[in-house]
């Protein structure tokens, strides 16, 4: 017979005791439970359970002692959790196209900047001051928005990514409490 232990350790599942609900949400936040703030703690753990499953189908499971269980408290538990996860899914995910979307026009708007610069300097045979002016003036922000896009669209986002991934994972996993 499988035990509860056994069980956890499935690809899909992400497994945490707690041992009332109030685990889950933050101490300071005296709100009610359809409003509260999450645990930062309860939010560490579940990123650290969370990133490294490969599964895209996921299931949260808290095990509670059955004494402690309240079926109507767990289903606006689920429901603040779900609302949560969706939120700051959508948050970061609109986050990181931002970013994206940022590095890119950098990235277009130094190469239209060097390209400028390289017609003044190419049609440029006579001392214009002005043409010269425009060359050095314009080559080092070619350069300065080139690079600054290109940080923004590898590096940027690349740190913006696992919370993107975490919050799209849990929005779509699937919560539920169980006895033990």
């Amino acid at each position: 017979m499988e035990t509860q232990k056994e069980k956890l350790l499935k690809e899909d599942e992400i497994g945490l005791w707690i041992e009332d609900y109030d685990y889950i949400f933050s101490d300071f936040d005296p709100r009610p439970l359809s409003q509260r703030g999450l645990s930062e703690d309860f939010l560490n753990e579940a990123k650290k359970a969370c990133l490294v499953k490969s599964s895209e189908d996921l299931e949260l499971k808290f095990l509670v002692s059955r004494k402690q269980r309240n079926y109507n408290e767990e289903t606006v538990i689920k429901k603040r959790l779900k609302e949560y996860f969706k939120k700051h899914a959508l948050e970061f995910k609109n986050e990181y196209k931002k970013i994206m979307n940022q590095g890119i026009y950098f990235i277009l708007a130094g190469i239209i900047f060097m390209v400028i610069t390289t017609f003044f300097l190419v049609n440029n045979s006579s001392s214009n001051y002005l043409l010269t002016f425009l060359a050095v003036l314009l080559e080092p922000a070619g350069w300065f928005l080139f690079w600054e896009g290109l940080d923004l669209v590898i590096f940027k986002s690349k740190e913006r990514r696992p919370n993107m991934e975490f919050y799209r994972k849990m929005s779509k996993a699937r919560i539920n409490f169980v006895d033990y």
